[in-house]
């Protein structure tokens, strides 16, 4: 494999530019190409002196990237990475993978029999903190994980929603959009999930979609999860305001994520540690906490470093087609939960055999 890695942006978005200031930081990675029919995206492309295609098939007509960068918008995930994968085009995909995990399965599965690396952007397991959070839980120094909280709460502008209407739409609420990165870090740090309950309040401001949902997770090893979500709350409690990876973002010293354990807890981003003085498990035995050090760098760029990596076939991918999946799978169990006031069992699978069956009603 060639020294510099030449990859692809689909989509130059706000989402697509952000890949390409990770690009631009490395040495050993290009951008070759742009992929978007838009006018803004022609000038973008221009300013860097880079041809831009109006789609993936004028792309591989006239260039052989080593790699694509998928960050269209969700719909057309699926097709797309479809298309590169027909090109045996190794392709990282944004969250989510697809607008359904049965159509996202079909996916893994053509990504696995051609055997090209399919990513998905879940870029928060490349931040240092989760590495070391992941690093703490899986060594057991809070022993078995048995109860977890997930705090995603904060206020999103009219403005947000009037300059992209389809984000005022059924399917389109905070559960949807924002709670995939939650759910792939709950899933990462604490195993996975197999059933679900959930309740969901309508949008306050008249959209069609829900603006304040709740879920009740049960997760493989027995511990019990709950997770709120809400685009309508004024609150310090969320990723974007605690863990300073996005500085667009005002910061706060909160946390909200909260990992319970028979020796110990662990409250992320903050990275506290808590324990009983002694090691001893007793609620009269003073407790203190501990805050662990971690190193410090943007997830972008390590996601990107580690997508080249795999285009070198040096690494195996860290959040799979397969894993994308998973994720995706969680997330439908919940609107489904929400929406029937049931539990919703999610279908266990294995690498290479997920199974389309529908989820089922536990």
């Amino acid at each position: 494999m060639k020294q510099t890695i030449q990859i692809a942006i689909a989509g130059a978005g706000l989402v697509g530019k952000r890949h390409v200031a990770a690009i631009d930081q490395l040495k050993d990675v290009e951008l070759c190409a742009v992929v978007d029919p838009g006018e803004d995206a022609q000038h973008f492309a221009s300013e860097r002196g880079l041809p831009c295609y109006g789609s993936l098939t004028e792309l591989f007509a006239n260039h052989t990237p080593d790699g694509v960068v998928l960050a269209t918008p969700t719909p057309l995930h699926v097709n797309q990475a479809l298309e590169c994968v027909e090109q045996g085009c190794p392709v990282l995909v944004e969250k989510p993978l697809g607008t359904s995990a049965k159509e996202a399965a079909k996916l893994v599965e053509a990504a696995e029999k051609r055997n090209v690396p399919l990513l998905v952007g879940h870029h928060r397991r490349h931040n240092p903190l989760i590495r070391k959070a992941h690093e703490v839980v899986s060594g057991g120094e809070i022993g078995d994980v048995r109860a977890v909280h997930v705090n995603c709460w904060f206020y999103k502008p009219d403005d947000y929603f009037d300059t992209a209407p389809w984000r005022k739409k059924l399917g389109a609420g905070p559960i949807s959009v924002n709670l995939v990165h939650d759910v792939d870090l709950i899933r990462y740090l604490c195993g996975e999930v197999v059933s679900v309950q959930g309740q969901a309040t309508p949008s306050a401001r008249g959209f069609e979609n829900e603006d304040v949902a709740a879920a009740l997770l049960r997760f493989e090893n027995g511990a019990i999860g709950t997770i709120t979500v809400s685009d309508s709350v004024v609150s310090p409690w969320s990723w974007e305001l605690t863990s300073r990876e996005y500085p667009i973002y005002p910061p706060t010293p909160e946390s909200c994520y909260m990992i319970g354990g028979s020796r110990g807890s662990l409250s992320v981003p903050d990275l506290r540690l808590w324990s009983h003085h002694g090691g001893v498990q007793d609620w009269w035995t003073p407790i203190s906490a501990t805050s662990l050090t971690r190193g410090s760098s943007d997830p972008l760029v390590n996601q990107m470093t580690h997508f080249a990596r795999v285009v070198r076939g040096e690494e195996a991918p860290i959040v799979s087609g397969f894993e994308g999946l998973q994720t995706l799978q969680v997330i439908e169990a919940i609107q489904q939960a929400c929406s029937s006031g049931e539990s919703v069992a999610i279908p266990k699978a294995k690498n290479n055999e997920f199974s389309e069956e529908k989820q089922g009603v536990a």
